[in-house]
């Protein structure tokens, strides 16, 4: 019995070198691949060049496939909601524990 490497399930092999349980799996795990590739090598391309933000101009880097920084990509009203909800959860522990 194998282990194949994309589901993990168990299975006999047909010849000794199979990894994959199925074509299906065999071809998810291609295209995973070629993903991974693409990525990595968008990446390598923005080595060395000056990508700035469009709203701040501040330097990115080449992992920000965005054209804002991490700065400008945030909401506020995202954030003030959020907070208020951590609050009305902080406040409806308190209750409870008196």
């Amino acid at each position: 019995m194998k282990t194949c490497k994309w589901c993990e399930s168990n299975f006999i092999s047909n010849v000794s070198y199979q990894i994959y349980c199925s074509d299906s799996c065999r071809e998810l795990a291609t295209k995973e691949k070629i993903s991974q590739r693409y990525v990595h090598l968008r990446r390598q391309k923005r080595k060395g060049k000056d990508r700035r933000c469009k709203k701040c101009n501040e330097k990115l880097s080449i992992y920000n496939d965005d054209v804002l920084c991490n700065n400008c990509n945030i909401n506020p009203n995202d954030v003030k909601k959020t907070l208020g909800q951590i609050k009305g959860m902080s406040n409806d522990k308190s209750k409870r524990n008196r």
